[in-house]
Formats: C-alpha cells, structure tokens, sequence
C-alpha cells in the first residue's frame, strides 16, 4: 500500500531523460496540485468534472462505510511541497553569488533548480465526533530555509520554501437503509492567498500542495468499493461527489480496512509489480522501456542528470549496477495461465466477411472501410458522423468510462478486429478538444453493446446500464 501511494507522489516528480534542460521538465508537477484560490481561479472557477492535470485550490473524497458506534477515523493527508534549491558559489572575499550551474574539483556538479520534499500529517477522530459535526484539522507547512556547505568552501545550495497554508475537513453521515452505512467526507483546501492571480504558475507552486492524495482508515470499519458496490449500495456509491481525486479499496485483495484517495484513477487494491525494482518517477510507463532509455544516455547526459537532482542520481545508479536477472524479469510475467476467452464478458461480435485470404495476408481486409462501414446499435446503424450515447459496462471497461456514462459523442469509425469483434471509435460531443482529436486520430473506443441511440431516455439508458452491469 505505501509502494502504491509512493508511486502517486511522486509520479511526474522528475521525467525521463531526468535533465534540468529537457523541455518536459520545465512543466513539472501535474497530479494532484492544490494552489491558493486567487489563483486557481483567476480565469474563473475551475469546472469539477475536470481532474488529473487541472489545477485546483481544493480536494474532496466521499467514501462508504460499514462503521461499528465506536469506530475511530483515521485519516493520513499525503502531498510534496516545493523547495527552491540555490546553487551559490563563494568568491575569494568569501561572499556567495547565485549560479545557475557549480562544478567542484572531485568532477561533481551542482544545478539550480527546483526539489520538492514530502509532507504528511495524521488525523484522528472518533466517529461519533464526526456525526456530530465536521472538524477541520492544519495540515499545512511552515516556510522554511536549509544551508548545504559544499567541499573546499567552493560554495553552497540554499533551499527555500514558502509556507503552504492548508486544511482538512472531514465529517460524517449516516444513511438511510440497512447495514448501518456512514458517508465519510474528506475535503482537503489550500487556504493561502497567492502574491496576485497574474503570478507564473512556477510562483503558485511554491505556495501549493503537490501530487495531494488520502489514506482513509480507522478502528471499526470497513470500507465498500465505490467502483464495485455491492448490492444495496449502488445508490449511495453514486451519490458519492469526488472532486479531483477518487477513492479505491487499498492493500492486499479482499481488504476492506482502508482507502486510497488518489488523483490518478487507480483500480481496487492497486498493487506495484512485484519485478519492478525502485521508482522511475513514472507509474504510467514500461520499466524495461524506461530502463532501457536510461542506460542509453550519453555520459554528459548522465551527469546532467545527476546535477540536476539527488532522486534522479539514484534512478541512474540503481539502473547501472541492475543484475542481468534482475533486467530480464522487467520483460514479462505471466500471472495466470488461464484460458484466454475464460474472463471476456461476452462473446465477440461475428467477424466481417473477408473471403478465403487470412487477415494477415494482402487481400484479408479488402471490403472493410472504418470511415464508411457501419455496426447495428439496439437495431440502428450506426457509422461515421453517427450521434450515440455512451453506456459503458458496470465491469470489464477501462477505469475512466464511468466518467462517461451518459455523455452524448459523435462516431468517427468502425473497426473490425482480427478476432472478429468490433470496436466503435468516437469523439465526445462536448469535448473541446474534439475536432482536434478528430484530426490527430486520437479517440475513444466503446463496443457496440456500450452504446445507445442518443433518442433513447434516461430511463432506457439506466436500464441498459443495469442490465449490462448483471451480465458482467
């Protein structure tokens, strides 16, 4: 559970090629980012259906719960928050000036540049307080300033940071029905006050908490998965409003003694692969592909690299001295030899004509054409330029379609698969970004039994969606 936790905080610390002077390390910290109101809403309030990169001043987690009436609630707040690290170099008459860049006589380099260090607090309240009324709890940092003396009195890092000014508050309610569910709310808020709306986001961050995330626990009680409910709970779980971060069952499978509120979407009991060997500052990548790259940097790079920041060094020394064995485990592992069409939710759709030619062979695909082909949908065809509402499974999907229930998008494409299943590409209606998306060719893809006319009501739609929910 830490592992899991570790890699959210500091996921997009450092990326590869791990430089001060990669252009992708000049925008850093890009999950979870709380920073002063004034701030974050100086182009207007930011809309709450948006999350991941989005900037906001506030989190908020609402989780379900079987509680006992002396259960205790345990709540940890987990963020980084930045310290500007100075590189100072000392003159003769033993004054320092501020360098972008200090090279010392045993060959090490040190470069200006911005850290980020870990902060946590731990919060405890009993139940019955919280079901009286909300408590808000600082979980804030004070400003703060460290002085490294560097060798031979060739100079020093100065690392600085502002006060980080934050709260929780966390309450809870009991609700209608049988087991005795509680809703736990968490909100975390950055409560500081930026120099001004127009300052850099460089200058926010300093004041901000950073790749913010929850540890939801507690003596007598247990947990229900708002990903899975169970039966009974379906109502609650979406009734449940999780604003930039969402809460999964945490620890090994079948435990219900904890949450994790993350603002990356992970599945329940998200586990780190037990091959991967440390941290690469990116959970969203391969090991063996970013390994890889690693060991492929030049040695100048290298040295930048570790110039640039104390983590990325030890990225770099752990990559070099991998044993052979412990590299070729990063490849692959196979963790069931089930049989492969035992976990599909349904049986594929029939597979398009294609002659005699196997699809691998020149010929195979001739007659298809995903701009123009078209797939029934509850009877309708359905092809390019099509309008579909998007019902996605209950189980079986990709973590983030949930999100999508209902939405209304435009279809781009049909495409036949080689093992004769067919997947539905399409844009959201309401995206912004869409024609974009259009252009570029990156879309969403759905099969057919995930959509619906966009005639059909909300009733039809929610009866469809429970329908394919007992399927799964």
């Amino acid at each position: 559970m830490a592992a899991v936790a570790d890699a959210v905080l500091y996921e997009g610390y450092l990326l590869y090629p791990y430089r001060r002077s990669s252009p992708k390390n000049r925008v850093r910290w890009q999950f979870g980012v709380l920073t002063p109101r004034n701030w974050a809403e100086a182009d207007g309030p930011v809309p709450p259906g948006l999350s991941g990169s989005v900037d906001s001043w506030y989190q908020q987690t609402e989780c379900l719960t079987r509680a006992e009436p002396t259960a205790v609630v345990r709540v940890r707040v987990r963020y980084l928050r930045v310290w500007h690290k100075r590189v100072e170099r000392r003159d003769r008459d033993g004054r320092h000036h501020p360098v972008e860049s200090l090279a010392l006589g045993t060959g090490t380099t040190h470069l200006t540049f911005d850290e980020a260090l870990p902060c946590e607090t731990d919060l405890v309240v009993p139940l019955a307080d919280l079901l009286d009324g909300e408590r808000s709890f600082a979980v804030g940092a004070p400003a703060g300033e460290e002085t490294e003396e560097l060798p031979d009195l060739a100079g020093r890092v100065v690392r600085r940071c502002e006060r980080v000014a934050a709260r929780t508050v966390v309450r809870a309610r009991r609700l209608t029905g049988p087991g005795g569910l509680c809703r736990l709310t968490v909100r975390t808020e950055n409560t500081g006050t930026a120099a001004g709306p127009a300052v850099s986001r460089e200058e926010a961050l300093r004041q901000a908490l950073v790749a913010t995330h929850t540890f939801i626990g507690g003596e007598g009680l247990e947990f229900l998965s708002l990903i899975d409910p169970p039966e009974g709970a379906e109502e609650h779980a979406r009734d449940c409003r999780n604003l930039y971060t969402f809460p999964v069952l945490a620890g090994a499978t079948g435990s219900r003694r904890a949450v994790l509120s993350s603002p990356i979407i992970l599945p329940d009991h998200p586990q780190v692969a037990p091959e991967s060997p440390g941290d690469l500052h990116d959970a969203a990548e391969i090991d063996e592909i970013l390994t890889l790259r690693t060991l492929l940097l030049t040695d100048e790079e290298k040295h930048e690299a570790r110039a640039t920041d104390s983590r990325a060094a030890r990225i770099l020394d752990r990559v070099e001295a991998m044993p052979p064995e412990v590299f070729s485990r990063l490849h692959g592992a196979i963790r069931s030899l089930g049989p492969a069409g035992a976990s599909r939710p349904s049986a594929p759709e029939p597979a398009p004509e294609r002659g005699s030619l196997p699809w691998w062979r020149e010929g195979g695909d001739d007659g298809l054409s995903p701009s123009t082909d078209s797939v029934l949908v509850d009877g309708v065809p359905v092809a390019g330029g099509s309008l579909v509402r998007l019902c996605p499974r209950g189980r079986g999907s990709d973590a983030q379609d949930m999100f999508l229930a209902g939405r209304t998008a435009r279809v781009a494409a049909v495409f036949h698969d080689v093992d004769g299943s067919v997947h539905v590409a399409v844009t959201l209606d309401d995206d912004p970004a869409a024609e974009l998306n259009d252009w570029y060719g990156r879309f969403r893809y759905f099969r057919p039994d995930e959509l619906r006319p966009p005639a059909a009501g909300p009733d039809e739609e929610e009866r469809h969606g429970r329908s394919r929910a007992v399927e799964a």
